[in-house]
Formats: C-alpha cells, structure tokens, sequence
C-alpha cells in the first residue's frame, strides 16, 4: 500500500457548486480538514461544515476585488512539497505551512463567456489565474497530491474516497494529473486563440475537449476518433453510432446543404463526399424523387439532407432506400415514425450553428490551413465574355450547378438542368475525362441533355471541353476564366451559339 496516500486535508476553490455538496460532505464524514476561499467558503459554511478560510493560513485578505486570494507561498508551499523529502518537510514546519493533499478546481467559464457575446473587459475577468496555478501545481506533484480539475471529476473523486476509505492510489492521482494537464492546456488554448483572433502570432493551437471513439477509422483495420462537439451541431434521434465515413458524408452533406439555406425545398444524396443527386423544387417530396434520379445506383447506402422539413410523403419514399443517415432541420411526427423503421437509419436533426471559418487536415509531417471557400457564385459576381448571353433560366441553371460544382471532388464537371443534377464527372484527373463521364453516366439514366448546362471548377485551357459539351446538347457554361487561352473557347461558343460566364472564382476540391 505504499504507493497509496490518504486525503487528509483538501483546499477547494471552484466556480461551479454544482454537485459539491456530496463531495463536501464526504470529505467531511472522512475527517477532512477543508479549507476554501470566497464563494466556496461561503458555501461549505451554509452547509454546516467546518472550513478553515484560506486568510488564515496567509495572513493576507482577497485582494484586489478576488484577484488574488490563493496565490501565496504558504497555500503552494502545502501543494508541491516532496512528503519524501526531508528537507521539504522540515520547511513546512519552519515555516508553518499545513501539507495539502487534495486540490479542487473548477475554473472560472472562459469560453463560455466568449461564446455568450460578453464585452472585451468581462472576459478579461474570466481568465482564471489562482485555479489554473493551483492545478498545474497539484499535478505536477500528483506523487503526494491529488488534483480534481473540473466539476465534471467531482463524482469521480467522490467514488474514488468512498471506495478506498479516504486512500487514494499513485495511478488515480497520476490519471487526475493528466486530466488536470488536460484542462489547463485547453483552458490556455482558448485564451490564446481570443487573443490571437486577428491571427498577428504564426503560431497553430487547436485543443478539442470533446471526443469519441468511433468503431473504426476509413477501414475496419484503422482506429479511428472524432475530436469535437457532434451534439452542438445535431440532435441524433435514431439509428446505430456514425462512422469515420458516416462522419466524412454528413461533413460534405452539410457544407454543400448550406449553399441552399432559405431556397425552395431543394434535396441532396451524398456519396463519397460528392453529391450523386440533387434537386430543387416546390416540394421536398419531388425534390427527394428528382434526387434520386439523378443516381439511383449509387444513392444506394448513401447519406440524405434535405434543407427543409421532411413530411410522412417524403419519408415513405426514403423508407424504401437502404441509406445510412438521414438529416433535416426537421421532421414531422409521421415522417419519425416511418424512418424509425429501420433500427440503424441514423436520422439527425441539423441545429442552427455555424461552421469553423478554417479547415485543418494532416499534411506530411505538419498540418494544413486555409479559410473556408466562403464564396458562392451569384450572378453580381458574372461577367459575360460570348455574344450569346444564357437565358434566364439558363442562367438559374448555372447558378444552381456551380453551388454543386463548388462542393465535387476537383477536377469536375458538373451537368444541370431545370434546378436537377444530371450528372457530374468527379475527381478525374483530366477535365475532358470528367465531362465525358458526367455525359455517359446523364445519358445512362435518360437524361435529355439538351438545352442543360455546364459548370466547371476550373478554366478550360483548350476548348475541346466546350466543343464535347455542345456536342452533347449543352447550350451554356459556367466557369472561373483566367486562362491565355480563354479565347478559344470564346470563339468556340461564339460560332455555335452557345452562352458563357465566367466567375472569376476557382472552387477546386482535393
């Protein structure tokens, strides 16, 4: 039992109380001698339990309105000395300092308040200085103290002293100290990053406290995790746990879904991250049958968004579907009932919330960052290069396609018409092999390509993209511009009266 210390005396100093009475009073029933500042003083106190204010100890008031109540040599002397070193334990006596054996932190709520809309002074207050100095300190000594860093281990703690009579082992207290390490790095990251919020430092600190671990990663013999607060974006109300690639799908649903945010009922089926039907219409239910026309194939175990509610109609047509996850901001009663039908369908209701303005992915031995591609092509931002000028519903039809194209694997070629997906060639590594797959796979589910348009996420260097397009039937185009060669492809549309536009935008999509 060497390696186990009995908890005798705890310094508490917490912002949040919730849960602390049964931890109080156990440290009590236990013998403890507690001592507190403040708030939590005060609330031992009106528990009818003793506590030995931390004043008395120092000699010193809290100063400066609670700026500084804790931070005194005699208070971390009784945290970080050594029990097994002698000359630390004949300090304490000299300098009659009382041993610490238990420190119990919840910190000052920093992000919370950022998060709240507070002013720049209010926040200033909530970075915390005596709690995050006070764990730090219990952790690193954690061979002799035990640190409860956060109001979510109060249970922890209380079921850990209650279990051993008071006696805690050196693998508890070292579990607690990397919890401890785990919420002041997490704590100083966030203050960092509202510092840094105009990005002046070059330095990257990213801490996500939330995280799950998934059944496997993109393949069953790869682990995999989630890090981040899937519960702020979703509501899950049904079906088994997501997956890596469950995850990946609702990520490339949501994005290219918020392209369409406010529109008319407008329907999506994602595949391997890339659209393979889409549509809008006056109702979600022909949206949803117009989607899956596009690609019944391949909407086969496919992942389901729509941007508005989805009706018992809709849902008795999605019922047929095998899909994996299904997401609306909403269902009715009856559409739940039908899509509950089968017991892992994950149906999630998509929460008002908006997504990071950076992207981070892996990148040899470091990270890669970049801002979100915030920029959805809208006909303010189009210049028009032919003499043939799209139509107004050739023109809709652009709009609609280039959203798409924005959110399909480069290189792509993206087919519309009548606010439908056709078809789209994706990550093809030239862009004369993604037009002439989006052409093949259009035509092999009926599509008239007649009078449809066509959207690239780049510009043409040469014109055979436009010459195979008119070929097909496409009578107009969208795409960035910005080649040396742009005129040919001018030319091309010019003598076969076709319409052009270009965006000045590239949207490509690795």
């Amino acid at each position: 039992m060497s390696n186990y210390k009995s908890v005798q005396s705890a310094l508490i100093s917490v912002f949040s109380k919730e849960g602390l009475e049964p931890l109080v009073r156990k440290l009590d029933e236990l013998g403890v001698t507690l001592y507190s500042t403040g708030g939590t003083q005060k609330f031992i106190s009106q528990l009818g339990i003793n506590v030995v204010p931390v004043e008395h100890i120092t000699s010193y008031p809290s100063i400066l309105g609670g700026r500084v109540k804790t931070l005194h040599p005699k208070v971390f002397g009784g945290i970080l000395n050594r029990q097994e070193n002698t000359q630390d334990v004949a300090e304490l006596t000299e300098y009659d300092i009382p041993q610490i054996d238990a420190v119990i932190v919840d910190l000052y709520p920093f992000e919370k308040t950022v998060a709240s809309g507070a002013n720049h002074q209010e926040i200033i207050e909530k970075i915390d200085i005596g709690g995050i100095s006070l764990i730090r300190a219990a952790a690193k000594n954690y061979a002799d103290v035990i640190c409860v860093s956060s109001v979510d281990d109060y249970n922890d703690f209380l079921q850990l002293i209650s279990s051993g009579d008071g006696l805690v082992s050196e693998s508890d207290r070292k579990r607690f100290a990397a919890k401890a390490f785990d919420i002041s790095s997490h704590y100083d990251t966030a203050i960092y990053n509202y510092f840094n919020a105009d990005e002046a430092s070059g330095s990257l600190k990213l801490s996500e406290a939330k995280h799950q671990v998934l059944r496997y990663g993109e393949n069953p013999h790869q682990n995999g995790y989630f890090y981040g607060n899937f519960d702020a974006l979703f509501t899950k109300l049904h079906g088994k746990e997501l997956s890596y690639n469950n995850l990946l799908d609702v990520d490339a649903a949501v994005n290219l879904m918020n392209e369409f945010k406010g529109d008319a009922p407008t329907f999506a089926i994602m595949k391997h991250n890339n659209a393979c039907g889409l549509a809008q219409r006056d109702t979600v239910h022909q949206a949803y049958l117009d989607a899956l026309a596009g690609d019944p194939v391949s909407a086969f175990g496919g992942i389901l968004i729509s941007n508005t509610q989805i009706d018992s109609n809709t849902a008795e047509e999605i019922h047929k579907l095998f899909c994996e996850v299904v997401i609306a901001p909403s269902y009715s009663e009856a559409a739940l009932e039908i899509l509950k039908g089968k017991k892992n369908r994950i149906l999630l209701i998509q929460k008002e919330v908006k997504l990071p303005k950076q992207i981070v992915r892996t990148c040899l031995n470091g990270m890669l960052v970049q801002d979100r591609d915030a920029i959805t092509d809208t006909i303010d931002l189009l210049s028009y290069p032919t003499k043939n000028r799209p139509t107004d519903n050739e023109l809709n039809d652009l709009l609609f396609a280039s959203k798409i194209c924005k959110h399909t694997k480069s290189n792509t070629i993206v087919l519309a018409k009548n606010n439908q997906l056709c078809a789209s060639g994706t990550g093809q590594t030239s862009r004369v092999d993604a037009l002439n797959q989006a052409i093949h796979k259009a035509k092999s589910f009926d599509f008239d390509l007649n009078g449809a348009v066509m959207a690239s996420d780049a510009f043409f260097p040469f014109p055979d993209c436009v010459e195979i397009a008119h070929k097909a039937g496409i009578s107009a185009v969208i795409q960035p511009g910005g080649s040396i060669k742009d005129q040919l492809s001018i030319d091309y549309c010019d003598t076969h009266d076709m319409a052009m536009v270009f965006t000045g935008k590239r949207h490509f999509k690795h």
